[in-house]
């Protein structure tokens, strides 16, 4: 996945005017308290979904689709459906207003650790 990797907050703005990308990771980071967030923007491989034209239509276009790695404590005693469920109910304002789809990569430092090694 090729994604932007940032340390946890770092590079966040105060603004309004922060993209989805941008509200989505501080939303992750101030919950979640993550070791690692890489987030990529996968809205232009859907550009002919339905989803994605009926957001397009609503002014949501190219920031609909995203694929992402959360690596947190959070996670740890948590089922890979709740861990989902979880990051959805962080995310629900962004998905009232345009987000689409979410592929979550979603593990415990130790679940990386083990994956890293691999």
């Amino acid at each position: 996945m090729a994604a932007e990797f940032m340390e946890v907050g770092v590079g966040r703005r105060p603004d309004e005017n922060r993209t989805r990308e941008e509200r989505i990771r501080g939303l992750i980071c101030e919950a979640l308290e993550p070791q690692m967030v890489a987030i990529e923007n996968d809205s232009a491989r859907h550009a002919g979904h339905a989803g994605a034209r009926e957001m397009a239509e609503r002014g949501a276009g190219g920031e609909t689709h995203y694929l992402m790695l959360v690596v947190s404590g959070a996670f740890r005693g948590a089922g890979r459906v709740q861990r989902q469920r979880l990051v959805h109910e962080i995310l629900a304002d962004e998905f009232r207003t345009g987000l689409h789809a979410l592929s979550l990569t979603l593990r415990t430092p130790e679940e990386q650790a083990s994956a890293s090694a691999a």
